[in-house]
């Protein structure tokens, strides 16, 4: 009777051993994300976004939504998100980043490449996020820009393409406003509403410019190669605060930061909140370290629109495109 004791004695030890061998394995977490509309550089943040959670070492599913430049589209995205209870939203540009915020109210939203975030609603200071709503701004410098469009091409009347119905391209458009009254040049504007407005309002504008100036608008940049068209054919020089669509040429000037690298600074802040980190102690990211931005010139274009570039600008810029093939530095 006493051996029979020892061996089941000895059989429920291995037994529990063997439980704690063996830890059930933790689920993946569930992650939406979705962009308003696909183009590159919005393709771009996506992949940054995924890399970075996967270079955390945390397991993902991911739903994968575009809302093709719908705003009804990005409310039942919203919606799919909140039905399937994912772990957190990422909304890739204002649109889509609102109707996450405007539906998800426990689950964390993270936006990302929002131009205006408090313009738009998600946050009341660019110091901390609010309530469950946290992301990154990819706010660029027009004034700036619409300064060195002058120096470089000597413009005198700029024209400025914008989606009326997008907060973040009207506060963009205020920007644009005081960049041309503090450099001493007429602008000249064309709002649209959809993508198969962009060629359009290309052609009402262009002869009306010495220039166009592009800030970062969603639905420009997913019909942009009709505009460079447009302006290719009138010999009329472009400048974009996106470079990525750049980098095919067509584009006189660009200047911005690198859109996978935003993607990724955005994926950093989901690892952030997953790791249990409250919205509210994180503020709003912006891209601002100098190795986040590229400066593209294209000298193709340059020639084809009469103007000599300054060597300066040229030594200044990481990017090249002569002869019809891009050269990194």
């Amino acid at each position: 009777m006493k051996k029979i004791t020892v061996i089941s004695a000895s059989i429920l030890l291995l037994a529990a051993a063997g439980s704690y061998a063996a830890p059930k394995k933790q689920k993946p977490v569930k992650i939406g994300i979705a962009k308003i509309v696909q183009h590159q550089a919005l393709d771009d943040v996506e992949r940054g976004v995924i890399d970075a959670i996967k270079d955390a070492g945390i397991e993902a599913e991911y739903d994968l939504q575009n809302a093709n430049g719908d705003v009804g589209t990005a409310a039942q995205i919203a919606n799919q998100f909140k039905s399937k209870k994912v772990d957190a939203a990422v909304g890739i540009a204002t649109p889509i980043a609102v109707a996450l915020a405007t539906t998800l109210k426990t689950t964390p939203v993270i936006f990302g490449t929002v131009t205006d975030p408090v313009g738009a609603g998600l946050v009341s200071t660019l110091e901390h996020g609010e309530r469950n709503i946290t992301g990154m701004s990819d706010a660029i410098p027009t004034e700036q820009h619409i300064q060195l469009f002058k120096e470089v091409a000597g413009i005198k009347t700029l024209g400025y393409i914008y989606t009326s119905n997008e907060d973040n391209s009207a506060s963009a458009l205020e920007l644009v406003k005081k960049g041309c009254r503090e450099a001493g040049i007429e602008l000249v504007t064309q709002s649209i509403t959809k993508s198969d407005e962009v060629k359009q309002a290309a052609e009402a504008i262009v002869n009306r410019v010495d220039g166009i100036y592009l800030t970062t608008d969603n639905t420009v940049f997913s019909a942009i190669a009709s505009l460079v068209n447009v302006f290719g054919k009138a010999k009329k020089p472009i400048f974009s605060g996106d470079v990525t669509a750049a980098k095919e040429g067509g584009i006189f000037m660009a200047s911005g930061f690198n859109y996978y690298k935003a993607g990724r600074a955005t994926g950093e802040i989901v690892v952030q909140v997953l790791n249990g980190k409250k919205c509210t102690e994180i503020p709003v990211r912006f891209m601002t370290d100098p190795s986040d931005s590229d400066f593209l010139i294209d000298l193709d274009v340059a020639k084809k629109c009469g103007i000599t570039v300054d060597k300066k600008y040229i030594d200044s810029a990481n990017m090249i495109f002569q002869n019809g093939k891009l050269t990194e530095k």
